[in-house]
């Protein structure tokens, strides 16, 4: 028994008048998802200026969110959406899970309400592909019923062990999916670690270095307690074209292991990472903004090999098809950045 839809029909609307299912991500500079609260009437009124500084604006609507603000949060998340013209800047909610009793007024009134001006639902548990594929259907029967233009697409969050253990099934299993995200809280939870700490290291995981033979103390290095499950999250993301990011930072206090942690993620793969606090969003920018000597060494890698195949040397380091392919990598995040960063752009040489 088959798994997912044949290909013939994988690419067909789940619903008569729904949008045609996007061949491909449009292309689109998620730095960071800044999560505002939508409830808070102070922060919704200053929303405008908040997009103009993010790359994503995302009203949440679940955890942190409490159980007698949810429809406030609903309803506060649609008069944003009316009211303010994001121009490049996405537009995402993150609904309530599934299971809970707020999930299908989410999805209903925001898609009834503001479907078009909608670019992304983030899913938080996803479990595995059969939670897609209920969000899947039920979006396309909501897009044909209101005439939305445009296929609102999926972003999942890894915050079980289910879901870790799914995550390639997860990642094929709609022509919606956009992306996921890791949730290193419920997801620590979900494993039973011995930790409180929302995303970063700890203290009490690394490796002990060898005996010297004189005594002397023995250094301990401090290792990513996530390294694995980012690993594991971007090959699902890449194989099937969708986009890795990492989740919370929850420390705003420690702006170094941010930024730490946020690296990691950005060099294993991940396009963005989440901001919690304003303070997480320049953070954000300078890790997942590719280093401006990064960007114009590789620019003269591919202007030395403009076909992409033989090999050079460059400052005496020998250049071929791979390093060509990762110099392109960097190359084209550069000129998303530069359409959107002046700053960047005259750094960059575009």
């Amino acid at each position: 028994m088959a798994e997912q839809r044949t290909p013939a029909k994988f690419y067909q609307p789940l619903a008569i008048g729904a949008p045609e299912p996007l061949r491909a991500l449009p292309v689109r500079l998620e730095r960071m998802i800044h999560f505002v609260p939508p409830h808070n009437e102070k922060i919704r009124s200053k929303i405008k200026d908040i997009a103009g500084q993010v790359d994503v604006v995302l009203g949440n609507l679940e955890d942190a969110i409490p159980a007698d603000q949810k429809g406030a949060a609903r309803k506060g998340f649609i008069a944003m959406a009316r009211d303010t013209d994001f121009g490049s800047t996405g537009l995402w909610t993150r609904i309530n899970c599934l299971n809970s009793p707020w999930m299908l007024d989410d999805v209903t009134e925001i898609v009834a309400a503001a479907g078009d001006k909608l670019d992304v639902i983030m899913l938080p548990k996803v479990e595995g592909p059969w939670d897609i594929h209920y969000l899947d259907q039920l979006l396309a029967q909501l897009e044909a019923k209101h005439a939305v233009k445009k296929p609102i697409l999926i972003h999942a969050i890894l915050e079980t062990a289910e879901g870790v253990n799914n995550v390639e099934a997860i990642a094929a299993a709609s022509p919606r999916m956009h992306g996921m995200s890791l949730g290193p809280a419920d997801l620590a939870a979900s494993r039973g670690m011995k930790t409180t700490r929302v995303g970063g290291g700890h203290p009490d995981y690394g490796v002990l270095a060898d005996p010297s033979g004189d005594g002397a103390p023995r250094p301990f290095f401090q290792q990513d307690l996530w390294h694995y499950t980012v690993g594991k999250m971007v090959d699902a993301c890449l194989a099937y074209g969708l986009k890795p990011f990492y989740g919370p930072f929850g420390d705003f206090s420690d702006a170094a292991a941010c930024e730490a942690q946020f690296r990691n993620a950005f060099l294993q793969g991940c396009l963005g990472a989440w901001s919690l606090h304003p303070s997480q969003i320049e953070i954000a920018k300078r890790v997942f903004s590719p280093d401006d000597k990064e960007v114009l060494f590789a620019k003269r890698i591919l202007e030395a090999m403009p076909d992409g195949t033989g090999a050079v040397m460059i400052d005496g380091k020998m250049q071929d098809d791979a390093t060509w392919k990762q110099a392109k990598v960097i190359v084209d995040l550069a000129k998303v950045v530069a359409e959107k960063d002046p700053e960047r752009a005259a750094a960059y040489g575009f």
